[in-house]
């Protein structure tokens, strides 16, 4: 099997600061030259992603990994909103979070998520889980250029 390897920029919206502690462990344990780039809730997200304010000059992402429960927007609006944006919703979104709720892994499927990983309580699970995340869209999945 051939790899077409090539780094991607991540985008990580997470609210809890531990949460992306350990996400950042992981992409640094995984000596992936990933970009991981990271915002705390669901306004700052589409800020980001339609490259407003602060945000003007940040890259695209290839990747969100985004968190259902967050502060002023939550996962489920953000989710809406950006595959409801022709120049947004081609980007792949999983939906890393503590919710095991049926409800949230249905809804999350029909607002078009491309996963849904419930996030691990325990820590050396969780690098693993975020490692293979990374691995997979880097290694397997073939992303669209930005």
């Amino acid at each position: 099997m051939v790899s077409s390897h090539r780094d991607i920029d991540v985008l990580l919206v997470e609210d809890d600061p531990g949460d992306v502690l350990m996400t950042r462990e992981a992409f640094a344990d995984n000596k992936v030259t990933n970009r991981l780039s990271v915002v705390s809730d669901g306004v700052s997200a589409l800020e980001y992603l339609r490259k407003e304010g602060q945000y003007a000059d940040v890259a695209t992402p290839d990747l969100i990994l985004l968190d259902l429960n967050l502060p002023r927007m939550d996962g489920r609006e953000v989710l809406m909103a950006l595959k409801g944006d022709e120049k947004l919703r081609s980007i792949p979104v999983v939906v890393l979070t503590t919710s095991e709720a049926e409800e949230d892994v249905v809804r999350s499927y029909s607002l078009h998520a491309n996963a849904y990983v419930t996030k691990p309580v325990d820590f050396d699970r969780f690098i693993e889980v975020v490692r293979q995340i990374d691995d997979f869209f880097v290694t397997v999945v073939r992303l669209p250029k930005r």
